[in-house]
């Protein structure tokens, strides 16, 4: 029995990756440019919406409707401090819609606004459409990767993602564990083995420390984080940098200019890259403001220093995954690294140094492992009964600590710790604050600080029918539960009097309803429909002119023949010559719906057949 074919997909923040099982091994699938990994970027414009390379290649001259980054906006709120910071370095609109973020453009002569569930959706729906092209066939299932520490909302944003794209998302995966997988499948990785997986990507950074035990068991022991350090927190600092030395120099800011400033972002990352090669970067724009050619050396010295503090801080969350795990650095047997940012010299002179010289494992390329892993749990989750796989048991850990409210100082008491194994269920007791009290309510938070309000509200509920009593008095038990699949449970019981009730935390705040998932399924297939009209008429063009490159040659050919005659050509060539064009032309009457590159391969072989006659017209 053969079933539907699942693939695995990397929805990263600056690039995205889309793998599929073939053959006994995981393929990454390269796009319509041959590279095997996409630009996570949308981009619109008065007649069409690109996605990909195309889109990114918009990024310099449709500054404003080209949006990137979505993955860093996914399930947050528009007020979220981290969402205010960055809004500073991007050139597209960010709209407050009750709370929840939109991105504002101009697309098709009509001001739209998209959610970043939308955005990411076009891009999975990119690298959906990769897939089945590669493999001509539809897709509807997959598994897609997220940050660790990607909290519930973020988690459930990206299935709605996948399901705008038409995707049917088996599970989503966290990125430290498929690299894990992905290591995993080379068997090179021996039982009672503790891994540290370093992922640092353009947008996120995860530390998470697995423990591979006997028959393919991987355990999480702990996992620590940042969604919102990355790459592009790098190019941000040095592009403040460079932005600083040309007003210093020049009394010109560019942080007003939008032009110039994306500009010198993109100069500035690609230096950042060959920073990782070369001790020294050099930069040249021409007229970047004002009429002012820029010219600068960046060393490698100088772009350490200007990220110091945030290379130092991934270090520093490596060790809290090592307390949180009650491992010792010594104990780490593999140091495992994924993400393109792991290729910065620093970072890894960084890890080399607090692991005492180990090694570090980048057999499989950074951009790719994550990809690689995801494919490689696809198989295992996929209806397709024609591969065989050894299925890894993942055992999973909370990544923030859950608790609830109490006291009026609105103070976390958190009931079960970050990093705790998942099934779990734990119960803490409570009681009333006041003389009588006969309703306590029960809010629901996940996060470390001290204070509620610095954590993120999950769920609330009201437990009533508390019988009047002094404060103190009533006995009050609240339950937290967390399933496999990471679904939360909350239930509070009166030990007075046995009245419980409780509440499953779907973390509906903020997400889209089922109304508008389904509205934005409908809208992308209607721009997929347009678009695939246009992608037809597009490629019918194509086909026409190179059509009519034939047919047009064929023409020259035989006014050549006549044009030459007997007096230049022998009765021989004349006859081939002949026969060559009536050949073509009987060709042409019958593939009328020749593709393009038929046409060239025909076009370039009556260019060969007839090179002769076309030089004797040229030496006359």
């Amino acid at each position: 029995m053969v079933g539907k074919t699942t693939i695995g997909i990397d929805l990263g923040t600056t690039f995205s990756c889309v793998g599929v099982w073939r053959n006994g091994k995981v393929e990454i699938i390269a796009n319509e440019y041959g590279n095997r990994t996409t630009p996570s970027y949308v981009s619109f414009t008065d007649t069409e919406r690109l996605v990909g390379e195309e889109a990114k290649n918009q990024a310099a001259i449709n500054l404003k409707n080209t949006v990137f980054d979505a993955k860093r906006m996914i399930g947050r709120r528009f007020s979220d401090k981290k969402i205010q910071e960055d809004m500073k370095h991007w050139p597209f609109k960010v709209v407050d819609d009750c709370g929840n973020i939109k991105i504002q453009v101009e697309f098709m002569g009509e001001q739209k606004e998209f959610s970043p569930e939308e955005i990411s959706s076009m891009i999975l729906g990119k690298l959906k459409e990769t897939a089945e092209i590669y493999l001509g066939e539809e897709v509807t299932d997959a598994v897609i990767t997220v940050p660790a520490y990607f909290n519930d909302s973020q988690r459930q944003a990206t299935i709605d993602a996948g399901t705008i794209a038409g995707l049917n998302v088996l599970k989503i995966l966290v990125e430290p564990t498929a690299a894990a997988l992905a290591y995993g499948m080379d068997n090179w990785l021996e039982d009672e083995q503790n891994i540290l997986v370093f992922d640092l990507g353009g947008g996120t950074f995860d530390v998470s420390i697995l423990q591979k035990e006997k028959n393919d068991v991987y355990r999480v022991k702990a996992i620590a984080g940042d969604t919102h350090l990355g790459g592009e927190d790098f190019d941000n600092r040095l592009v403040s940098y460079l932005a600083s030395e040309f007003e210093q120099k020049y009394k010109k800011d560019i942080m007003d200019c939008p032009k110039a400033l994306k500009r010198l972002r993109v100069v500035a990352e690609r230096t950042k890259r060959s920073l990782s090669s070369q001790t020294r970067g050099f930069i040249h724009i021409d007229v970047l403001k004002g009429g002012i050619d820029y010219q600068t050396v960046i060393t490698r010295d100088c772009f350490d220093k200007l990220c110091d503090d945030l290379f130092i801080q991934t270090i520093n969350l490596v060790e809290r995954a090592l307390t949180d795990a009650k491992i010792k650095r010594t104990d780490i047997d593999h140091v495992v690294l994924v993400g393109g940012s792991t290729r910065i010299t620093k970072i890894q002179t960084l890890l080399k140094t607090f692991f005492e010289g180990k090694n570090l494992t980048m057999s499989i390329n950074p951009d790719e492992a994550v990809a690689y892993g995801a494919t490689s749990q696809a198989v295992v989750l996929s209806e397709d009964l024609s591969y065989t796989i050894n299925n890894p048991i993942l055992i999973d850990v909370t990544p923030l600590s859950l608790g609830i409210e109490v006291g009026e100082a609105d103070k976390m008491s958190i009931i079960i710790e970050r990093n705790t194994p998942i099934p779990c269920t734990k119960m803490e007791k409570f009681t009333t604050l006041y003389d009588n009290q006969t309703i306590i309510p029960i809010r629901i938070f996940e996060g470390e600080r001290m204070l509620t309000k610095d954590n993120n509200l999950l769920g609330s509920f009201d437990l009533d029918g508390i019988e009047p009593a002094p404060k103190r008095v009533p006995n009050i038990d609240v339950t937290l539960s967390i399933n496999s699949n990471g679904i939360l449970t909350v239930s509070a019981t009166n030990k007075n009097n046995g009245f419980t009730k409780s509440i499953v935390i779907k973390n509906d705040k903020g997400r889209l309803s089922k109304q508008e998932i389904d509205r934005m399924i409908s809208e992308s297939e209607c721009h997929k429909k347009i678009e695939d009209e246009k992608q037809k008429a597009r490629i019918t063009a194509a086909n026409n002119a190179a059509r009519n490159r034939l047919k047009n040659y064929m023409i020259v050919v035989q006014h050549t023949l006549n044009f030459l005659g007997n007096t230049q050509l022998t009765k021989r060539e004349q006859k081939k010559g002949k026969q060559i064009c009536d050949l073509t032309r009987k060709w042409l009457n019958a593939h009328q719906l020749a593709e393009k590159e038929e046409y060239e391969f025909m076009l370039n072989s009556l260019r060969s057949k007839c090179s002769i006659f076309i030089k004797k017209i040229d030496s006359m």
